[in-house]
């Protein structure tokens, strides 16, 4: 009988041969060497019935040792039901692949034919073994700045509209560089080739270079057709590789062992971007981004497993070197539209059903509008007349003062101040009794009116003569500009002492008498 329990290390069992060499006793050794004498006993028969140099086993590695002295209980049988599955595998692994075809019933096929064999949960263990050792996966070796791998998170954030409370959703785009697993996110509004472009691009400048090729999955955004041999990508994503100086590989469809890396890095923005933004409220996207930004800051300066670096030492030292340098130029998608200048001076951007403000004097022309994701520019007859910030709320106004003519510049100038300030210019009681008109509780647009007539009253009548009338008013407590006006074309201002003394204004041919309300 060979040894039993635990093995005894192979460093052990070369000493012991060096000490049998040196003519030590069974005793002595198993003292020496703190075994038991059975053990040295044991290894010694071993020995003798192996034959081989002693030399020889010494120079070996212990695990080249260890299969010479341990290869196995020679009495050991296979499981025959395992050899019976085995022979019959390659049938049960081609048959799951099948439609309807389920695993319960390859395992009633498998008991008719063999009742002893393995019960369900065996038979589905050793089934499981070899489909998984029939797709063996490769380690790739990835150079530095060779290869971005690109895609959206299945899940999206959100921000809310200030002026409506509406959540607005937003996709997530994850680019990763192989070789570094250095890692970019960014929130755009959709996956629109447009959204989609600007985060590559975004993605490239933070960076700062450019990969050899950049691996994509099927986005509609950037393929045409997909094809295992020969996929079509899209014309603007064609145009921005070639802007950009490098090739667009789109990863074979269904398979997304092609950009394994960045799967695996979108399920870190799920633990290291979504988990800790998940309580937060955002109200533009562009805060909801710096968010993002600053997670993902910290991902990348986490120590990676079994590594004694993070993905930003690496990336700075290894990679970002490698990459090819940003054209000077960013790219830019543009789009044309014709357009008719409407009277209120704007013209409406269908795609966005939002508006944008056109100097007054091109009212009822046709305009050319060329729009990228950014900026909306107006020209008429090849001369650009306007430049925008491009809006994205539907029925909103983007409106520079400068395009207006100026009673419309008056009407956005209107508010309490304004009035006031322009009484003061005139005359002390104008103001006091503007002051006063503001100070009713009626509708604004109402006291606009009145204001806008006080002072159309001191361009007509004099500066003089509305002081002397506003003064009049006051001290009657009445404040309205018809009451103003009945002053000064009554010449009552000329003499205050005609003002009835229970406050009424005396009466004249423009006041109605009680008739003319039976």
């Amino acid at each position: 009988m060979f040894m039993a329990g635990k093995t005894t290390r192979m460093s052990k069992v070369k000493q012991l041969i060096t000490l049998n060499e040196q003519g030590r006793s069974i005793k002595s050794i198993a003292k020496i060497l703190g075994i038991s004498r059975n053990t040295v006993k044991s290894y010694l028969e071993k020995l003798s019935v192996m034959k081989i140099d002693t030399e020889n086993i010494r120079s070996m590695d212990d695990i080249q040792a260890e299969g010479l002295f341990h290869s196995g209980n020679p009495s050991y049988k296979p499981d025959k039901r395992y050899e019976d599955l085995m022979s019959e595998m390659d049938y049960y692994s081609g048959e799951l692949k099948r439609k309807g075809v389920t695993r319960e019933l390859l395992h009633e096929e498998y008991k008719s034919k063999h009742p002893n064999g393995y019960g369900y949960s065996q038979f589905c263990y050793h089934l499981q073994q070899r489909l998984i050792a029939s797709k063996p996966t490769m380690v790739l070796h990835h150079e530095p700045g060779d290869k971005l791998m690109i895609d959206f998170c299945g899940d999206k954030l959100s921000y809310v509209d200030r002026d409506t409370g509406e959540i607005i959703p937003c996709e997530v785009f994850v680019g990763s560089l192989a070789a570094s697993d250095y890692c970019f996110a960014m929130a755009v509004p959709s996956q629109k080739t447009p959204d989609f472009l600007h985060a590559l691009e975004s993605c490239l400048i933070a960076l700062g270079g450019v990969p050899k090729s950049i691996v994509s999955d099927n986005l509609k955004s950037a393929v045409i057709k997909t094809s295992k041999y020969e996929p079509q990508l899209n014309q603007l994503m064609e145009e921005f590789a070639n802007h950009y100086g490098t090739t667009v590989v789109p990863a074979r469809a269904f398979k997304p062992r092609d950009k394994a890396l960045v799967e695996n890095q979108v399920n870190n923005v799920y633990r290291r971007v979504f988990a800790p933004l998940r309580n937060q409220q955002f109200f533009d996207i562009a805060s909801l981004n710096e968010s993002i930004t600053r997670e993902v800051h910290r991902h990348n300066q986490t120590r990676m497993q079994l590594k004694e670096y993070c993905r930003e030492e690496y990336f700075m030292a290894e990679e970002k070197h490698r990459l090819a340098p940003l054209p000077s130029m960013r790219f830019e998608i543009v789009h044309y539209a014709d357009y008719k200048v409407a009277q209120n001076g704007h013209v409406m951007l269908s795609e966005d059903k939002h508006y944008y403000s056109v100097p007054y004097k091109y009212i009822g022309q046709k305009v050319k509008v060329a729009y990228t994701r950014d900026k909306v520019r107006i020209y008429s007859s090849s001369e650009q007349v306007a430049i925008h910030q491009r809006g994205l709320k539907k029925g909103g106004y983007t409106t520079e003062e400068n395009h207006l003519c100026s009673a419309h510049k008056h009407y956005l100038e209107r508010s309490p101040d304004y009035y006031m300030n322009q009484a003061r210019k005139m005359s002390e009681n104008l103001y006091l009794y503007v002051q006063g008109i503001f100070n009713q509780k009626r509708h604004p647009e109402q006291l606009y009116r009145q204001c806008d007539g006080l002072l159309s009253l001191a361009r007509k009548a004099g500066k003089d003569v509305l002081d002397k009338s506003c003064s009049l008013a006051m001290e009657q407590q009445v404040y309205s500009y018809t009451i103003v006006r009945n002053i000064i074309e009554n010449k009552t201002y000329l003499d205050k002492t005609t003002a009835c003394e229970d406050g009424r204004l005396p009466e004249h041919a423009n006041i109605r008498g009680k008739k003319q309300y039976q």
